[in-house]
């Protein structure tokens, strides 16, 4: 018997198409910063009704008074209208799984996808598989990620717990949790070391409070590089590139490449290794140095740089610029913007490095360009030369 066919997909083998890429969103956090009573949140606003939850155990998040009915196989349907199930040993066997069942009609047709991570959790190997593996590359486009933060207790947990770091750092928008439990001048001073630890460490994610109504679905699901409206690109809201010029102590400028190193040194904390700075340029790059440029630093350095994202001008096509978007050594594969979406035509590439010096990145950078430097090398002794740590793999 031949299964239904998905709204949007055609009979025809030879023609047939699938659906342009659902939007996906990571919710993570430590333990404790109250990731089952925002889901919960979200997942009662009826704008969310075709949304895909994915979750690691159905025990350790409170969704019991949502749930309708199995829809088999581990896929439930909440009350809400929502699909929940859980994630089955490999992420990537339940998005295929999900996918197929969709395409096949064999479930309510979603049209977003939302992954809640484990507390203990580095959310950067969920990021990798969205944006490493071809198929669901193309059927999935990262919108963000969303890290919540005990306001409470988030000093001692950022002290103690370097997964929770990594979590500030690669967040989107950082959702502040159980503000109303910090009272008088003591809770109000705990809060503002709290806001400017994390904006240190992540200069460029929103930082929305949760028990103050600013943590809803318009503004923790829409943090992507398209406008949920008119679909274009909102590269300026995205980027957030003002975040790193606004008062941050500590800054140089090297000609036409700025660097604006934001984080405190304190050695006794694990957010000490995270370096969170924004590269800018105003001469277009050359196109196959910039391939050039990423490939060294994500092959030499990947596991140091957490997260890129970035609008680069090459010289390829000076009007039409590239967007990247990159964690660790993955990088999803560049954009071409049909034009320059503000009137900053600059390249802007915010980077949250750790244990890595932006100075480099910034040498590396300008060995690129074309940018004379002394005691550094240029892009042909960083590339024609066997003997070089670049082709050895040992740069920096």
């Amino acid at each position: 018997m031949t299964e239904p066919l998905a709204a949007g997909m055609t009979s025809d083998p030879m023609t047939r198409r699938p659906p342009p890429p659902f939007p996906l969103s990571v919710i993570t956090g430590f333990l404790g910063a109250g990731k089952t009573t925002l889901l919960n949140r979200l997942l009662a606003d009826p704008a969310l009704a075709d949304t895909l939850v994915i979750i690691n155990e159905f025990g350790e998040i409170g969704l019991d008074h949502l749930l309708v009915e199995s829809s088999g196989d581990g896929m439930i349907l909440l009350s809400s209208g929502c699909l929940c199930c859980t994630i089955r040993g490999d992420l990537i066997a339940t998005l295929e799984d999900a996918l197929r069942r969709r395409d096949n009609a064999r479930i309510t047709p979603f049209q977003r996808v939302i992954i809640e991570t484990t507390g203990l959790a580095d959310p950067a190997p969920v990021l990798h598989t969205i944006m490493y593996h071809p198929y669901l590359l193309m059927r999935f486009r990262l919108e963000g990620v969303i890290t919540l933060v005990d306001a409470v207790n988030g000093d001692a947990t950022l002290d103690a717990h370097p997964e929770a770091v990594k979590q500030a750092a690669v967040a989107d928008r950082l959702v502040l949790t159980k503000t109303d439990l910090l009272e008088g001048p003591e809770g109000a001073s705990t809060l503002a070391r709290l806001r400017g630890r994390l904006a240190a460490l992540n200069p460029s994610a929103r930082q929305l409070d949760a028990a103050r109504g600013e943590a809803g679905a318009a503004v923790l699901l829409n943090s992507g590089l398209f406008d949920a409206g008119s679909k274009n690109p909102d590269v300026r809201r995205w980027l957030n590139a003002e975040a790193f010029d606004a008062g941050k102590h500590g800054h140089s400028h090297h000609h036409d490449v700025n660097h604006h190193d934001v984080n405190r040194h304190d050695v006794n904390r694990h957010d000490a290794r995270i370096r969170a700075f924004c590269l800018t340029g105003d001469k277009p790059m050359p196109a196959s140095g910039f391939g050039l440029f990423l490939d060294l630093l994500r092959q030499a350095h990947g596991p140091k740089v957490l997260r890129v994202k970035g609008i680069v001008c090459l010289d390829d096509d000076p009007a039409r610029p590239i967007v990247i978007h990159g964690v660790q050594h993955v990088f999803h594969p560049p954009v071409r913007l049909d034009a320059w979406p503000d009137a900053d035509h600059s390249t802007r590439i915010v980077f949250i490095l750790q244990d890595l010096e932006p100075a480099f990145v910034e040498g590396l950078w300008r060995a690129f360009t074309g940018e004379p430097a002394i005691d550094r090398p240029d892009a042909a002794a960083l590339t024609d030369n066997p003997l070089s740590p670049a082709r050895s793999g040992l740069l920096g």
